[in-house]
């Protein structure tokens, strides 16, 4: 089947995630095309209902296409770890909400240790998973998923990144997302992996 390409020169970026939108915005810069934040468009965060990455991504970035009227990309992604059986993976937002309702990741990478610190026998790997779905007003969407394995450090280190990036070390490296410059995160990053399938598939390399 034939992948559709990207030819507007708008694109509404599905997310209310500041971090994701710098991130997002500094992958397409490249392409010209103006990105647009859902949040300053007034679109709602649908319900995340599906059971994986890529049910989520589409989900988010179906509900900003239709609404807006425009092509939409989202982002669904997280971090899966193997002596959790994946946990936190698609609710790795709400691993991060705290009594008081709010979204603290410290918080969220507390859990994650304490919960490893249950499992002194088992391996520290785990992997950064990220699903990017490109969504337009008539309901086709393309979906790519990236990946990026590692290892999870504690205690954390660096104030770089955002979400659980303090805190994974990727494999064959020194640094942690935390500590690295954006740009170096850029290069390896598991959303640098899904966006370099989706430019190759949908922008035409």
């Amino acid at each position: 089947m034939t992948v559709r390409q990207f030819t507007d020169e708008k694109l509404v970026i599905a997310s209310h995630n500041s971090g994701k939108l710098v991130e997002i915005a500094d992958l397409l810069a490249p392409f010209n095309v103006e990105t647009l934040a859902a949040g300053s468009l007034g679109l709602a965060e649908p319900e995340e209902t599906g059971l994986t990455f890529i049910a989520n991504a589409e989900l988010k970035a179906l509900a900003s296409a239709t609404v807006s009227g425009l092509p939409a990309l989202a982002d669904d992604s997280g971090l899966a770890v193997d002596a959790l059986d994946g946990a936190p993976g698609i609710y790795s937002a709400r691993w991060a909400e705290t009594p008081s309702g709010e979204r603290d990741f410290q918080f969220a990478m507390h859990k994650v240790e304490m919960a490893l610190a249950q499992k002194p026998d088992e391996p520290r790997t785990a992997s950064f998973i990220c699903a990017l779905s490109l969504a337009w007003p008539d309901g086709h969407v393309e979906s790519f998923e990236g990946k990026v394995d590692g290892t999870l450090v504690w205690p954390l280190r660096g104030l770089h990144g955002f979400g659980y990036d303090p805190m994974f070390l990727p494999l064959g490296g020194d640094l942690t997302f935390g500590e690295m410059q954006p740009e170096a995160k850029h290069a390896i990053s598991h959303r640098a992996d899904a966006f370099t399938q989706l430019v190759e598939q949908c922008f035409g390399g």
